[in-house]
C-alpha cells in the first residue's frame, strides 16, 4: 500500500472552497487537527478553480512542503471534482476523456486522490440510466490511472440519491452496485433536503421521512451499501447549507449512537474555516475522542 492509500475508517473529512483572508495555500495542520482528510474544491472539466486553483498556483517546492506536513500529521489531501458548476452527462462530456484529464491533474499536483461531487441532477432525474452509466464509466477509467491502494477515490453524494425506487436509473444504489468496489467511501450530504430532515439522531440514523424514504444512515446500509463507507456529512453552521444543520454537540451524540451499533464511517463537514479543529473535536467527543 502506498502512502497515498486510503486510511482506515473512521474518516474525518473537511472541505475547503471558500477564500480565506491571508491564506496562500491549505491551512496549517494545527488548524485542522482531528481530521484525516482535507478536500480542496473544485476541479472542473475546464480546469482548477477556487482552492484547487490556489493549490495549482503554488510552486512545486511549496506544495511539497505542505504535503510533507500533512503526511506527518496523517492527513490526506484530495481535490473535489465537478460540484454544482459542471453537468457532465447533460453536456455530453466524454467520461473517459474527463477521467484521464482529472487523474493526470491529481498526479501532476501530487494529491492523494479525488472526490467526485457529481451534481448533474437533470441527468439523474431523467431516470434513463445515462447518469449512472456515465458515473460508472468515469469511475472505472479513473481507477486505471489512480489504482486502488495507491490513490483514494471518494464520491460526495446527497443521501436522497440512495433512496430505493426514487429514481428510474437507480441513482447511487446502481452506481454502488456497479463500481462501489472501486470507491473508497461516500461523503454523504445529510443536508439541503428540507428544514427538519436529518436533524435528529432518529432521522439521521434510523428512519428518514416519507419525503426521502429509506435514506437515513442505517437505511442506506440496509439497501446494500457497506455502512462503514458511509460518512455522515453536515454543514459547519446554518449559513453553509440551506437546511440540515446540527449543533456539533448534538451531532456528537448521534455519532456516538451510530458507533454503538457497529458503524465506524466517520463525519464530513462543509466547510473550512467555518469548521476547524474545535468542530471535529466536539463531534468526535462521544465516539472517537481526539
Amino acid at each position: 500500500m502506498s502512502k497515498r492509500a486510503a486510511p482506515s475508517p473512521p474518516y474525518w473529512v473537511i472541505y475547503s472552497d471558500k477564500w480565506v483572508s491571508g491564506e496562500t495555500g491549505p491551512p496549517s495542520v494545527s488548524q485542522i487537527s482531528g481530521y484525516n482528510v482535507f478536500i480542496i474544491s473544485f476541479l472542473l472539466i475546464e480546469g482548477a478553480w477556487d482552492q484547487a486553483q490556489t493549490w495549482a498556483s503554488l510552486t512545486a517546492d511549496e506544495r511539497a512542503t505542505y504535503k510533507s506536513q500533512y503526511v506527518a500529521a496523517g492527513i490526506k489531501l484530495l481535490v473535489s471534482a465537478f460540484g454544482s458548476t459542471d453537468a457532465p452527462t447533460s453536456t455530453g462530456a466524454d467520461p473517459v476523456a474527463v477521467a484521464n484529464s482529472m487523474a493526470a491533474w491529481v498526479i501532476d499536483y501530487d494529491l492523494d486522490g479525488i472526490d467526485i461531487d457529481y451534481e448533474d441532477f437533470n441527468a439523474v432525474n431523467a431516470g434513463d440510466g445515462k447518469a449512472e452509466t456515465w458515473l460508472a464509466t468515469f469511475t472505472r477509467q479513473l481507477r486505471t490511472s489512480l489504482p486502488q491502494g495507491q490513490y483514494i477515490i471518494t464520491h460526495a453524494r446527497k443521501q436522497v440519491l440512495f433512496s430505493p425506487g426514487k429514481f428510474g436509473g437507480g441513482a447511487y444504489l446502481t452506481v454502488d452496485s456497479d463500481v462501489g468496489d472501486l470507491i473508497d467511501w461516500y461523503n454523504v450530504q445529510f443536508y439541503n433536503q428540507g428544514t427538519t430532515e436529518y436533524t435528529t439522531c432518529a432521522g439521521l440514523l434510523t428512519a428518514s421521512s416519507s419525503t426521502w424514504p429509506n435514506s437515513a444512515l442505517f437505511q442506506i446500509a440496509a439497501s446494500g451499501v457497506p455502512e462503514n463507507k458511509l460518512v455522515i456529512g453536515k454543514p459547519a453552521n446554518s449559513g453553509d447549507a440551506s437546511s440540515g444543520y446540527m449543533d456539533p454537540s448534538a451531532l456528537a451524540v448521534c455519532i456516538g449512537q451510530a458507533k454503538s451499533q457497529g458503524w465506524s464511517g466517520g463525519a464530513m463537514v462543509w466547510e473550512f474555516p467555518d469548521a476547524a479543529s474545535s468542530w471535529i473535536s466536539t463531534v468526535r467527543s462521544d465516539s472517537w475522542p481526539v
